[in-house]
């Protein structure tokens, strides 16, 4: 049967509920809280997926439905994980469509009818900092054809020629008359209008509404919590599953005896999953203790004697062994052989977790003719596929009721727990929610690559390179996925910041070694970029350090020629106080570095005590992104980059020992918190043109080579590999 809202989530007193109820009926305080450019916005539903159209709302087009009060829906075709879309896609349609800001609201896009009808809304999938940059075009399409059909739909009604009439603010106005009709009496009409050929979109200069500060949509059910994220998720007959797959990865169950569980109040059945068992019980904490009590032996194969010193040395080994060329320019050896002298550096990084907030969940209910899924992906195509696979139904079957996302970073765009849900649910004959523990999420992620780069550059008399020769031995991400052999040896996301490095390199040669160990591999919030940037910032700092030079000067005199970074590198400079004395214990360090087509630097200002504790207490960044749509939004995605990749580069590392991740929750995998968070100023310095770049991720990678630069001036201690944690910083340089 199909599901709909009332029948989705009947709300039982949850503990989000609970928090917010005590928190008031037992003293504490409990007042309305005014939240600026909330109240201007209409709130979205609380289950943000597709769902019936109101029986008196007209589609327009796939995109947009105007209902008689004028209210528009805008579909979103990306998911809402924090970076904003609900509010920046709708912007994009609005801006074209010249409707009413604060009627407008959104839901996303059916991956069923995507599907079904020739992949209607083009791209579901939401990563690498794409949603504007390779949605705005057609979004804006989508607005201006709709905005056009109304004014047609309106002139016909009139009898006048449409060149006469206007539309704006929900309204289509004859400018001669003054008559107006609201977009409510004329979306039947206009939806049977067929143009000859479909508008011109605007240009920047034409913008009104985009590039405007503006209140997030989904902020109001947010704070209220109100949204339905994937784990609040609530099925009538619903049973529950918690999982245990084998701690070594590839391997599998060799047997288990499940007789200790067997009886147990509430346990329904387990249940046999990809390398693991699922125990299935009408509580999830049933299930989990079940689990745990579970006897299992594990066939952990070769991989179950591997540790991560192991691993560091092979990758250390890889860059003195054979590699694949991805870009050779100039004559690097000549011009090595002729320079003034040689600086070179090897630089390090581990396998990083994902570490959402909300761990990986999923319901499913498996019905011989159709399969219903709630979770929070990246990719409702991707997941429909794979829920069609596991169910072994058509795709047109499938039903992704996409939720809020408590965090994506990468890991939600490929979806194990989809696929663990379904085969629960088709083995029980129920609606099953499967939750992963924490424990399971972190020892079971598909991490950030550990990788080595190791640097030699050749310095002129005048201090700057003549030549650089760059290595970098790290894991292919596509070939963990299964997705390609990379057969040339080069993957793109292994070499970028390298073989595309923006300063002056006369003299390059880049090469790669594509090495995998049994750890599996994926995207991570500015994937390759988070290592190399971290590695070619450092390699500059020494390198102007070795020079005598400052080291903004020395960047400059690198990127002579390239505006668009030396407008972000002044502004950087004169925002961040780049040169201004500090108090002895304290230093400042700059990065800045291009990722998914926006340019982002940052500076950091480090204060270490005598006892080698560090404080980060300011970061400024500033960033070109060509165009912003919602000014806001990048900002709130700067500070997020910032604190993500602060985290990694203080603290955190996924080691491996007997084939197995040792961390296995916040405790060994720790988190900058609040009281420890920099302040961090975001500006801007766009340089406009036809760029649309990212900002879902370009703040991350320059964080930590900032960071570790501005220790260095602190201390004069060099950190090459991460995280910081791991180096002794008492004692002085």
């Amino acid at each position: 049967m199909p599901y709909d809202s009332d029948v989705v989530a009947p709300r039982s007193l949850s503990r989000r509920r609970f928090l917010v109820a005590t928190l008031s009926a037992t003293g504490g305080l409990a007042v309305g809280v005014l939240f600026p450019g909330v109240a201007g916005a209409t709130p979205l539903g609380p289950e943000p997926w597709d769902r019936d159209a109101p029986a008196d709302a007209e589609e327009v087009n796939a995109w947009i439905l105007v209902e008689p009060d004028d209210s528009v829906i805008i579909r979103v075709a990306q998911s809402e994980m924090g970076e904003g879309v609900f509010t920046s896609m709708p912007m994009i349609v609005g801006e074209e469509l010249e409707c009413d800001w604060t009627k407008v609201r959104a839901e996303y896009a059916s991956a069923n009818r995507n599907a079904r009808e020739g992949n209607i809304y083009q791209r579901m999938g939401t990563g690498g900092s794409r949603a504007v940059r390779a949605s705005r075009e057609f979004l804006q399409q989508a607005g201006a054809s709709a905005r056009v059909r109304l004014i047609a739909a309106a002139a016909r009604r009139w009898n006048v020629p449409a060149a006469e009439c206007a539309a704006r603010n929900g309204q289509v106005i004859h400018t001669a008359t003054n008559r107006s009709l609201g977009y409510g009496a004329l979306a039947a009409d206009a939806a049977k209008v067929t143009l000859a050929s479909e508008p011109a979109i605007k240009t920047p200069d034409q913008y009104r509404l985009i590039g405007q500060p503006t209140a997030r949509l989904d902020t109001p059910v947010k704070i209220t919590g109100q949204a339905h994220f994937g784990i609040d998720t609530r099925l009538p007959d619903m049973l529950y599953a918690a999982v245990s797959v084998c701690p070594v990865f590839g391997g599998k169950v060799a047997r288990y005896d499940d007789s200790a569980i067997k009886g147990r109040r509430g346990i329904v059945a387990t249940v046999p999953i990809d390398g693991g068992i699922a125990v299935v019980a009408d509580r999830f904490w049933r299930a989990k203790q079940a689990i745990a009590d579970l006897r299992v032996d594990w066939d952990k194969g070769e991989a179950g004697t591997t540790n991560t010193t192991e691993f560091r040395q092979i990758y250390r080994t890889a860059l003195d062994g054979p590699a694949a060329m991805a870009k050779n320019v100039g004559d690097v050896e000549g011009a090595m052989g002729g320079a003034a002298r040689a600086v070179d550096a090897l630089y390090e990084v581990p396998h990083l977790a994902h570490a959402t907030m909300e761990p990986l969940n999923c319901t499913a209910h498996w019905q011989p003719d159709r399969v219903d899924v709630w979770l929070g992906t990246q990719n409702p195509d991707a997941a429909l596929r794979l829920a069609a696979k596991a169910g072994n139904v058509e795709p047109g079957q499938v039903f992704i009721h996409n939720c809020f996302l408590g965090g994506g970073f990468g890991r939600r765009a490929v979806n194990d727990e989809l696929t663990q849900a379904v085969m629960v649910s088709k083995a029980i004959g129920k609606p099953v929610k499967l939750v992963w523990t924490r424990e399971e999420d972190m020892t079971h992620d598909r991490y950030r690559p550990q990788a080595a780069i190791r640097f030699k550059a050749g310095l002129g008399r005048d201090g700057l390179p003549v030549a650089w020769q760059i290595r970098t031995a790290v894991g292919s991400i596509q070939r963990s996925l299964g997705v390609s052999k990379v057969e040339n040896g080069v993957e793109p996301a292994a070499v970028e910041g390298l073989a595309n490095l923006p300063y002056r390199a006369d003299n390059l040669l880049v090469d790669c070694v594509l090495k995998n160990t049994h750890v599996p591999v994926m995207f991570w919030r500015s994937v390759g970029s988070s290592q190399n940037a971290f590695a070619m910032e450092s390699f500059v700092d020494e390198m102007a350090h070795e020079a005598g030079q400052d080291p903004y000067q020395f960047r400059r005199a690198l990127l002579l020629g390239k505006p668009d970074f030396l407008g972000v590198l002044d502004m950087l400079a004169d925002k961040g106080d780049w040169g201004k004395p500090l108090p002895a214990g304290k230093g400042r360090g700059m990065a800045i570095h291009e990722s998914f087509g926006t340019i982002v630097g940052e500076i950091a200002e480090v204060a270490v005590d005598a006892k080698g504790a560090i404080k980060v207490e300011r970061v400024v960044a500033v960033v070109d992104c060509g165009h912003v749509v919602n000014p806001r939004t990048v900002e709130m995605q700067i500070e997020s980059g910032v604190i993500y990749g602060l985290t990694a580069a203080l603290y955190d590392e996924i080691t491996i020992k007997d084939g197995a991740v040792e961390q296995s929750n916040f405790d060994s995998y720790q988190m900058v918190r609040m009281a420890d968070a920099p302040r961090i100023e975001t500006y801007f310095a766009l340089s406009g043109g036809s760029k649309w770049g990212g900002i879902g991720e370009p703040g991350t990678p320059p964080i930590a080579p900032a960071v570790c630069n501005a220790i260095y001036a602190a201390t004069g201690r060099r950190i090459r590999s991460l995280p910081i944690k791991n180096t002794e910083l008492t004692g002085g340089a």
